[in-house]
């Protein structure tokens, strides 16, 4: 049976969202100069809009928010198999704000971004597996 065209339009938008947040962080932590704390921001959208994704497809409401803890804990009801990639997403949370203004932490390396965007790309794929084919961007 066919999936409405509108909610697989509208999760589709979700992920693309978040692939385009993946592909801003890789530009911003490989290109010259580097900018591995705005990189960690994208990684931290990356995460945050493929749960919504996923809790969009599934009907379930979300607020808006930046709380990856929360996010992935409202995932982990409907699949219990993401409990601990959640569990790691959480460490992305604070990447939506921390490095957003002057005064907070010094800089972060290069390597500590990749890692979270690897971890980023990892809720990304989780997501995509467990949704059906037609939303896949």
């Amino acid at each position: 049976m066919p999936h409405d065209a509108q909610k697989v339009a509208e999760a589709r938008e979700w992920l693309e969202r978040a692939v385009a947040d993946l592909e801003s962080a890789v530009l911003l932590v490989r290109g010259t100069p580097t900018h591995p704390d705005t990189a960690l921001f994208h990684a931290q959208q990356a995460a945050e809009k493929a749960w919504k994704a996923f809790l969009f497809w599934h009907a379930v409401p979300f607020r808006k928010t930046h709380d990856l803890r929360m996010l992935g804990a409202d995932c982990v009801q409907l699949d219990g198999s993401l409990s601990s990639l959640a569990e790691r997403a959480e460490d992305l949370t604070q990447f939506a704000w921390v490095f957003r203004y002057p005064g907070g932490p010094p800089t972060p390396s290069s390597e500590e971004a990749e890692e979270a965007i690897q971890l980023a790309h990892d809720v990304y794929e989780a997501v995509l597996a467990r949704l059906p084919v037609d939303v896949q961007p």
